[in-house]
């Protein structure tokens, strides 16, 4: 089976449509899967449901795609760094689904492991649980929350081999992992391919069998964040 597709755009062809829950990988900027995000913005589906730890940057990443209001709802962890999803969240023209980043993390752990919903203590007694289901255990209390399962995920890996082994690079490893293996369609960006074989077992981080397409992105733009400081008079 041919896992390869010579463009973002071809590897996303008829697996995308309107009204998707997708799940993107990615922390902040690192890691993120930007020329199939770009491609997906350029299909012109709508009414997204997007699963993501960061919601981009406001002309960058998911960005792109609240730029172009094809994204309906957020479930995420830190929004921060976006004006336009501000604005449109303000506005009531966003839903967000905040989420306590470990569970996120779990949330798609757990639904790559084909576990329906699970409990923990995170987010009890706070806006988090509210409407979710309670139950005590051994004298504390716990909220239900449910797994995710996207009906595509978007993946950024540094290698790839032609059967769809992957391997992360450093910290960029973050959410793609669990993301891949939480998605009924997986379509991953690499920097490079190599022959099946050639990566050394312990090298692979991730096995074939959660990648169906794989695109090749050999110069990805690889945008950097930086933390920034006000100047202060007398310092």
């Amino acid at each position: 089976m041919n896992k390869i597709y010579p463009s973002a755009a071809e590897a996303l062809k008829g697996i995308v449509a309107d009204g998707q829950l997708f799940g993107v990988g990615g922390f902040g900027l690192c890691g993120i899967p930007e020329a199939l995000i770009a491609a997906l913005r350029d299909s012109g589906v709508q009414n997204l449901t997007a699963i993501s730890n960061n919601a981009g940057v406001d002309d960058f990443g998911l960005g792109l795609l609240l730029q172009t209001r094809q994204i309906k709802k957020m479930i995420s962890s830190y929004v921060g760094e976006n004006k336009e999803f501000e604005r449109q969240y303000l506005a009531g023209e966003l839903a967000l689904e905040f989420t306590p980043q470990g569970t996120l993390a779990e949330k798609l752990r757990a639904g790559g492991a084909g576990i329906p919903a699970f409990f923990t203590k995170t987010g009890v007694g706070t806006l988090v649980a509210e409407g979710k289901e309670l139950r005590e255990f051994d004298g504390e209390t716990y909220v239900m929350e449910r797994s995710l399962v996207p009906d595509v995920s978007l993946v950024k890996a540094h290698r790839a081999d032609k059967s769809g082994n992957l391997q992360f690079r450093y910290t960029s490893r973050n959410f793609n992992p669990a993301v891949a293996m939480a998605g009924k369609i997986c379509v991953v960006e690499v920097e490079e391919i190599v022959e099946t074989g050639e990566m050394h077992p312990d090298s692979v981080h991730l096995p074939g069998i959660y990648v169906h397409r794989i695109v090749l992105n050999k110069h990805p733009e690889k945008r950097i964040e930086k933390r920034t400081i006000t100047e202060k008079a007398g310092v």
